[in-house]
């Protein structure tokens, strides 16, 4: 795995997430077509650097379901920094356990069996 493709990884959340969530703490009287117009305008920079991350993993050696864990881990971490920090959510012992269970389940993929 590259770091680069980490890095794009991580990039590539922080757009999904605010396409997805962002609109939940200011616009939830917008309607819904100008909010889904909205999401797809930012989800188009996830796309340039989701697509990228995941060639440059996959020549790096790491198969499919390795870069989806990565990503998903990595939305995890991203999710909850953001609903922490933007939108002033806070998480409880069971979100914490939950994560931790979707990261023991990364390590079953990472496994070499």
């Amino acid at each position: 795995m590259t770091w680069l493709t980490v890095v794009l990884l991580i990039v590539s959340n922080v757009f999904m997430t605010f396409a997805w969530y962002g609109h939940l703490k200011h616009h939830q009287a917008s309607p819904a077509w100008v909010v889904v117009l909205v999401s797809w305008g930012i989800a188009f920079f996830e796309y340039c650097f989701q697509v990228p991350a995941n060639r440059l993993g996959a020549k790096a050696g790491l198969v499919t379901a390795q870069l989806k864990t990565i990503q998903e881990l990595i939305t995890l971490s991203v999710f909850v920094a953001f609903s922490a920090l933007y939108l002033g959510e806070s998480l409880r012992w069971n979100h914490f356990v939950g994560f931790g269970f979707v990261a023991v389940g990364a390590l079953f993929v990472f496994k070499p069996w």
